[in-house]
């Protein structure tokens, strides 16, 4: 065991002084060693309840034989940290709890890991962690919030955000917005909506790193404390069989992945980090595939902002084995992949069903015939864009209007709510990608914005940013190459007409090729916004959001 190089032989009886300095046995250390990585702390709603989820995951690793050892993880709140600097920090601390999980197994020469994440960046972080070090690793997160309740409906945090617009345009009173704030996030969990919390979670059940129900089971509920029991005795059943995160995540199983997420409507982030996950594990994959097996899935579910279901009703539904199931009816999914069940995904599945049609279309009368992703490539984004199709009103599949350009978020969220954004225009926002903002804001304030003041029907966005999952509307982030580095997307000049068609995947601004030479010919490449402390050097070595926006 890799944790024999800190427990065993007299040249480590050093080592073993500190572990009896920290209160464990002798027959402790005969054991193996496990990491439960928990990103437990107070500023998150996701994860205030890790800490008893922690100490069921440790009772399960005992239980079956093994020591455990909580180490931290750092995560950020993507809520509190919208709409200002804080924003910037979100994505790139991904590669942080990447390093620091990586660094906290390895200087301790852990057996295996049970990660324990639940909030946006930390979710995939700690698989990327896993994967790069081919560790016998499980994902046990820490579970969706309960919808609130507002205005008579089931809402979440997105409806949050639109409320803000709304209240911006006077569409709604100064009690009825405090109304929204004391209402729409019940408690603890990962906020409501198929955002991209919610969305790695699943997709982390999809690919096969989690036990059936990581995604869905809400985070109050007693079964989230059983699964954290089962994922610890599933972490000793895999460091017995040596079956390692690279058993579980490879091409095949990653295909199953991007097959649910079509299927489940999941945030159009998980482009970003099922591409950052995929290059950890050594898998050649690009933007196409995206496009690929969309073409080829149908799209199930519309959870908000899509729709008005929630994820207690996916979980009520029959959850992601219910999704999986319907997927297996037409051959979409490769039933034979290993999960951390020690079953495969087919022999995980067996029984399951649809339980509410309302929460899971059956995939003979979906939503779309084709997924709720779609990337768009175009003049303007030569190296892919995407947008989450499924959150887009029909009448803006196709559009046409005129750029109304930004080279900050803070610069276009003050035009819409001074109301000088009117139906068609197309909002550009630039210089606030991977290299330029740095760190690739979300831009959930004025997407919901939009929302809030009715105007996500008539008014596109697109960005070298990214949107958060709880957007919706013709939002289209990630636009490649960024403008800091030189992309299209920096010549748009004022009134540009952009021309966006998602169900043929193009997005181009009418200009000649000759009229967008000349700009590039006179354009200067600034600094990014930020170049100081860690996001400074994040600029420097951070690669475009094609690649995942992984470090180079």
């Amino acid at each position: 065991m890799r944790s024999d190089n800190v427990t065993k032989g007299p040249e480590r009886a050093p080592n073993r002084s500190l572990f009896y300095a920290l209160g464990y046995t002798r027959e402790d250390l005969e054991k193996p060693l496990i990491a439960v990585v928990s990103a437990h702390s107070d500023i998150v709603p996701g994860h205030m309840n890790l800490d008893k989820l922690t100490e069921a995951v440790k009772a399960g690793i005992e239980a079956a034989g093994g020591t455990p050892f909580m180490v931290p993880a750092i995560g950020v709140c993507d809520g509190i940290a919208m709409g200002h600097i804080g924003m910037k920090y979100s994505l790139a601390s991904r590669e942080l709890i990447a390093d620091s999980t990586e660094t906290m197994v390895m200087a301790h020469q852990f057996d295996g890991a049970v990660l324990i994440p639940n909030c946006d960046k930390i979710v995939p972080g700690m698989v990327m962690a896993a994967v790069r070090m081919n560790i016998p690793a499980v994902v046990c997160s820490g579970g969706p919030m309960l919808a609130g309740r507002y205005d008579g409906e089931e809402v979440s945090l997105s409806k949050m955000f639109e409320a803000v617009g709304a209240y911006k345009a006077g569409m709604i009173s100064d009690e009825k917005l405090e109304e929204c704030t004391q209402n729409c996030c019940p408690g603890c969990g990962s906020c409501s909506g198929m955002y991209t919390a919610n969305s790695m979670n699943c997709l982390c059940e999809a690919i096969g790193i989690a036990l059936p129900g990581n995604g869905t089971i809400p985070a109050v509920y007693a079964k989230r404390l059983q699964l954290g029991r089962l994922s610890g005795a599933a972490i000793m059943n895999m460091v017995r069989n040596n079956i390692t995160a690279r058993d579980i995540i490879n091409e095949r199983s990653i295909r199953n992945a991007l097959t649910c997420d079509m299927a489940l409507g999941c945030s159009t982030n998980t482009v970003l980090h099922l591409l950052a996950i995929a290059k950890e594990a050594g898998i050649e994959m690009d933007l196409n595939l995206f496009n690929e097996i969309s073409a080829r899935t149908p799209n199930l579910c519309h959870l908000a902002p899509a729709g008005p279901t929630h994820m207690p009703d996916l979980y009520a539904a029959g959850g992601i084995p219910a999704v999986q199931a319907e997927l297996a009816k037409k051959n979409l999914l490769d039933l034979d992949c290993m999960t951390v069940t020690g079953m495969t995904v087919g022999e995980n599945i067996q029984g399951a069903k649809v339980l509410n049609t309302n929460a899971i279309r059956p995939i003979e009368s979906p939503y779309s015939e084709t997924g709720g992703l779609q990337i768009l490539f175009g003049n303007i984004a030569p190296d892919g864009c995407v947008v989450k199709r499924s959150a887009v009103a029909a009448e803006m599949l196709v559009h046409e209007g005129p750029a109304r350009v930004f080279n900050s978020e803070d610069d276009a969220i003050a035009a819409i709510y001074d109301g000088r954004i009117v139906p068609g225009d197309v909002v550009v926002i630039r210089y606030e990608g991977p290299m330029g903002g740095p760190g690739m804001r979300e831009m959930l304030n004025p997407t919901s914005a939009l929302a809030g003041m009715k105007l996500d029907t008539t008014v596109a966005l697109i960005t070298d940013g990214r949107f958060s999952g709880a957007s919706r509307g013709a939002a289209i982030g990630h636009v490649c190459p960024e403008a800091c580095a030189g992309g299209p997307i920096g010549l748009v000049e004022e009134g540009d007409i952009i021309a966006i068609d998602i169900p043929n995947a193009s997005v181009n601004v009418k200009v000649s090729d000759e009229e967008l030479a000349a700009r590039k010919a006179a354009w200067v490449k600034p600094e990014p916004n930020i170049t100081t402390g860690w996001l400074g050097r994040y600029a420097k070595l951070v690669d475009g959001a094609n690649h995942g926006a992984v470090m180079k």
